[in-house]
């Protein structure tokens, strides 16, 4: 019997920023904004929901100032607390992207996973943290202690990579080793220099996995920091690396697909590349 699942992506703009509100009205505008699109994916039957990056604030990284820091949240916390309402409302898996406080000066960029039944699972933190090119992220986040955890919800094994992370096959190749079935990249990315890598290295990942991926950015310019536009184009993309269902690139948007678990077994039966691994000639690899 077929294994589908039904899974939406979430990409938005900011209705306020830096400057037009205190923080804490700056996030809630950024989830209420949000609540219509969730309650609109658990109406059509998404089983698994995915939120951007950060989901409920501006992408700060642009800039150095350490008044977001008041931002972060613990995990589970607040927000985590808010969105297990509407996952057992609706019975939808749901990733919850915010920044997470653990205690004062400890912070990470980090995924919330929360079950159908409104039960949090756990969370993934950020591993690979870039300083580079506009994105300061050293200065909001320690890199993430927590390896590459796969979550068995009611729908799906899910594991999330988050962000700079997709530039890395390592963590992806985790993933799949670990289980997951489906890998979700919530993503904060604007035109210019990767972009010609946006839908090319995760559907390496989903090929060289044999798994499959939903993949999102935000859409909009975030002032005041004007680093660029984010493109959105949000996508999903199957173990043989065809994107199938791909948003736009200007809009806020909720994507859905349906997709085909029994895939992961067909492609993998064909492309042996878990049997035909070789990590003890990999060593030098963690030596370097």
């Amino acid at each position: 019997m077929p294994r589908k699942v039904k899974s939406g992506l979430i990409q938005l703009s900011l209705p306020k920023t830096e400057g037009e509100g205190t923080i804490e009205e700056i996030k809630e505008a950024m989830i209420e904004k949000h609540i219509p699109y969730i309650e609109d994916a658990g109406k059509q039957g998404v089983q698994i929901l995915c939120l951007q990056e950060i989901f409920s604030t501006p992408y700060f990284c642009p800039g150095q100032d350490s008044k977001w820091y008041a931002s972060a949240e613990t995990v589970p916390g607040p927000t985590v607390k808010r969105m297990q309402e509407y996952a057992k409302k609706y019975g939808m898996v749901m990733i919850v992207p915010v920044y997470e406080k653990e205690q004062a000066g400890i912070l990470y960029n980090t995924a919330a996973v929360i079950d159908a039944d409104g039960k949090y699972l756990g969370k993934y933190r950020k591993n690979h943290i870039p300083h580079t090119s506009g994105f300061w992220e050293k200065f909001f986040f320690r890199p993430g202690n927590l390896g590459y955890p796969v979550f068995e919800t009611a729908f799906a094994k899910v594991g999330v990579y988050i962000c700079y992370d997709r530039h890395f096959p390592e963590g992806a190749r985790a993933l799949g080793l670990n289980g997951a079935e489906i890998v979700y990249n919530p993503s904060a990315t604007v035109a210019g220099l990767s972009q010609y890598l946006w839908k090319l290295e995760q559907p390496a990942h989903a090929v060289a996995n044999g798994y499959f991926m939903g993949c999102i950015n935000r859409v909009g310019e975030e002032k005041p920091w004007n680093l660029g536009k984010f493109y959105g184009t949000s996508y999903f993309v199957d173990p043989r690396g065809n994107l199938f269902a791909v948003a736009s690139e200007d809009k806020d948007e909720l994507l859905v697909a349906e997709f085909d678990l029994d895939m992961i077994e067909e492609v993998r039966s064909t492309w042996q590349f878990f049997r035909d691994r070789r990590p003890e000639s990999y060593g030098d690899l963690t030596a370097l």
